[in-house]
């Protein structure tokens, strides 16, 4: 039956009980409950939201003062995480929070309900008022007990930020009660943005989330405070347990379960397609003052603007150090097991970490500028490893090598990459002695020849950014060298090119590495130049590539006799690093959560030429940035390899690949011929032509059956003069687009969903973002 909104003692019973914890409020209201409240009686469930958010109000213009309205508080609080997933779930209930309520009376009663805010905004904005609360989640400034009643309103809550770092020099006592308190709170916040999870996945940036678009706006008098206090709680959180092994093992850690809720948060705030907004001001470097009469710079999202505005070193310097710190700490392989607590929030992190690069060009520029970039480059690999056999892990696997293409497109990436890599980090790769750019050449290859199907889409990514670095790679390893010439040499046998549209566009990329480090580093790389000498027939064979119908046919046919896209023999995988595990794929059953599609690397990046003296300049024509959709090919020069029938998204290349066998989409010999004729060999064929006579000399007069002498030979050997003239360096740079917005959104939800189960705050409901399936 309906109950009147006016009887206070049956509606208190929801908050007033002492001793719960959120896990008893889920136990104690069953999904089933609420839907039927929902359906039957759905005044009930109205007046049931109204009373919590109205108490949630009251608490925060007290001041919570009490240990029962604390209590209260926080039981509204476990109370409305519970049911508004059933809210946003049920497409007529989902306007409800954004209405006024009748009569409702909150403001004293008598003013109009028209001035009533919706109770959406009354929510929101009691939840950041109780995240400053003196001696509720923030340590009281107030010494005297006498004037207990620090005004809620006139606090200056940037005194109160939770944690030293960004702007903020103070460090407060640690408090695990105050720990524990905002932890829910962020819960909630964290289940009032939940409501995008309920929307179809669309291409419509315009639909931002009524809720964070409120929450991250002028309207939310703490919205500084509260970013720098997300922020900082994550960047500077230690696992370690203040550096003393096994000491999360002695005492529990409130820090850990703040800094997981304080991450999503934040990463959910930060959820902005920045291909869309016009302002030039995202990246920090606006010329216009604020005085001046022009809209305040940078988005209308304060999280997003604060995030684009951080500008000084010693920030830049706590950000990257923590968030590395953090990255790293699964790989922080001690002689003592166990020793370190094992954080799982590194996808939140990697999230976190992209948005801030994306966002703030300066903050990218202060990574890639020392050899800090090496500390997030070596997690971020060891991840891709280790998740490359693991069908739950896609999502994982994207972002990280999202990450190193946005990296790469920046000259210093490349640079950096020549550091020796030291670090002995157990990954199930082989052993090698060289630079952190061998690291991620044989963590490609491990990739590519032993992942999953489901990377395939990626393959472009990993070889744009191998391209993307190679004009700067002094001194390849033999064992990279040879990793390189053994995809060439599976991805250009014939059933491999003739079998899909666009496999052909792997070997363009692989040969505008080889002709890159030739042309630019040939003086360190005689590893590299001596396994393409001994793989010469490769190259010969490209160039000799039949185009006839029936050598075509031919070339299929080995397909069906070979299954596996490409075989593990001859590559000379050597032992694997001591300590390591192989990466194992998903355990049966492990939950994961669909993803939409990516766009297609011509989409996903933007060619810029490198200059004489360094500097880029774009390619591209100002008209594709106005219609990327209608026309993939307009935006791309008739001179590229892949123009044309190439620039297909990675679904339909999909469903080309699989066509082909049913007739759909066949090779013919003028597809093979509009690309063959295009392969880039005349640096290599020379270098063939110069070199091959004279290393057989040198075998035959001395008889030489051994590598050092010949490699030898190669260092000391130039081929100045000899060589076509140098082409420009071509750099694919990452550039904003909708369609990756779409797929962080996706992503980023669907790991909060599953990394939320205690309490399951959306399990079983009817999310629509994302499908939830088992492996």
């Amino acid at each position: 039956q309906p109950v009147e909104a006016t009887d206070d003692a049956f509606w208190d019973q929801f908050w007033a009980d002492t001793a719960t914890s959120v896990q008893d409020v889920f136990a104690l209201v069953p999904a089933a409950e609420i839907r039927a409240v929902r359906e039957e009686s759905p005044s009930n469930l109205a007046t049931l939201c109204y009373k919590a958010v109205e108490k949630l109000v009251q608490g925060a213009e007290s001041g919570c003062h009490t240990e029962k309205e604390r209590q209260i508080v926080l039981n509204c609080c476990r109370l409305l995480t519970r049911i508004l997933p059933y809210i946003f779930e049920d497409p007529d209930w989902r306007g409800f929070f954004w209405s006024t309520v009748p009569g409702a009376g909150r403001g004293g009663g008598d003013e109009d309900d028209e001035n009533a805010r919706p109770l959406a905004e009354s929510l929101l904005l009691a939840v950041t008022d109780l995240l400053f609360c003196p001696d509720f989640t923030v340590q009281s400034h107030r010494r005297s007990t006498v004037d207990t009643a620090e005004d809620i309103h006139s606090i200056d809550s940037c005194e109160y930020i939770w944690e030293a770092g960004v702007g903020f020099a103070h460090s407060p006592q640690p408090n695990y009660i105050h720990d524990l308190n905002r932890t829910e709170l962020l819960k909630l916040l964290l289940t009032c943005f939940s409501e995008a999870m309920y929307l179809p996945p669309s291409s419509e940036s315009s639909n931002t989330n009524p809720w964070v678009q409120f929450f991250c706006s002028t309207e939310n008098r703490h919205a500084l405070p509260l970013f720098t206090s997300l922020l900082n709680v994550v960047c500077a959180y230690d696992p370690v347990g203040y550096g003393i092994p096994y000491n999360h093992l002695l005492f529990s850690d409130y820090r850990e379960p703040l800094v997981e809720e304080a991450a999503q948060v934040l990463i959910v705030t930060l959820d902005y397609d920045s291909s869309t907004s016009s302002s030039p001001t995202v990246d920090g470097t606006t010329t216009g003052t604020a005085m001046d009469d022009v809209d305040p710079p940078g988005p209308d999202n304060l999280f997003v603007n604060y995030l684009s505005r951080i500008h000084r070193e010693e920030d830049f310097q706590f950000i990257l150090k923590g968030v590395a710190r953090l990255l790293s700490n699964p790989l922080v392989q001690t002689y003592l097991p166990n020793s370190a607590k094992k954080i799982q929030f590194h996808q939140e992190l990697l999230v976190l970490f992209w948005k801030l690069c994306d966002f703030n060009k300066k903050f990218l520029f202060f990574v890639l500028k020392s050899s800090d970039v090496l500390d997030i480059l070596v997690p971020i690999l060891y991840f891709l490893n280790d998740a490359r056999a693991d069908q739950s892990r896609v999502g994982l696997m994207h972002i990280g090598v999202f990450i190193l293409l946005l990296l790469s497109g920046e000259r210093n990436f490349g640079v950096r990459l020549n550091k020796p890599y030291s670090v002995r980090v157990p990954m199930d790769i082989p052993v090698f002695t060289g630079t952190h750019a061998d690291l991620l050449i044989i963590v490609f290859h491990k990739i590519i020849t032993s992942g999953h199907q489901r990377l395939q889409p990626l393959f472009d990514c990993l070889l744009t950014i191998v391209v993307n670095v190679s004009p700067y790679l002094k001194s390849l390893s033999m064992v990279a060298a040879n990793k390189l010439l053994h995809l060439l040499e599976a991805f250009s046998t014939t059933w491999f090119l003739f079998s899909a549209v666009q496999n052909h566009h792997l070997v363009f990329f692989l040969l505008e590495v080889f002709n890159n480090i030739i042309q630019y580093q040939f003086d360190g790389n005689s590893n590299l130049v001596y396994a393409v000498i001994r793989k010469r027939n490769v190259f010969h064979q490209l160039a000799n590539l039949p185009t006839d119908s029936q050598s075509i046919q031919k070339g299929l046919q080995r397909k069906k006799k070979t299954p596996e896209p490409i075989s593990r023999t001859n590559s000379q995988d050597g032992v694997s690093m001591e300590g390591s595990r192989p990466a194992a794929p998903a355990e049966p059953g492990t939950l994961k959560t669909s993803l939409v599609a990516t766009p297609g690397i011509d989409k996903l990046t933007e060619k810029s030429q490198v200059s004489e003296d360094g500097t880029m300049r774009s390619l591209e024509p100002e008209a594709s940035q106005l219609s990327p959709e209608r026309n993939p090919s307009a935006a791309l020069s008739d001179g590229e390899p892949w123009s044309g029938e190439a620039s297909h998204s990675w679904r339909d290349r999909r469903r080309l690949s699989s066509a082909s066998s049913s007739g759909q989409w066949t090779p013919t010999p003028d597809w093979v011929m509009s690309w063959k004729s295009k392969l880039p060999l005349q640096t290599i064929m020379r270098l063939l032509q110069v070199l091959v006579p004279q290393v057989e000399k040198i075998c035959i007069d001395k008889g030489l059956t051994d590598e050092s002498e010949i490699l030898k030979f190669l260092q000391h050997g130039t081929l100045v003069g000899l060589l076509p003239v140098p082409h420009p360096i071509l750099i694919r740079k990452y550039q904003a687009n909708s369609g990756t917005a779409m797929w962080f959104r996706t992503y980023m939800w669907g790991v909060i969903y599953l990394r939320n189960v205690d309490p399951p705050i959306w399990y079983d409901t009817d999310v629509k973002l994302f499908e939830i399936q088992r492996v």
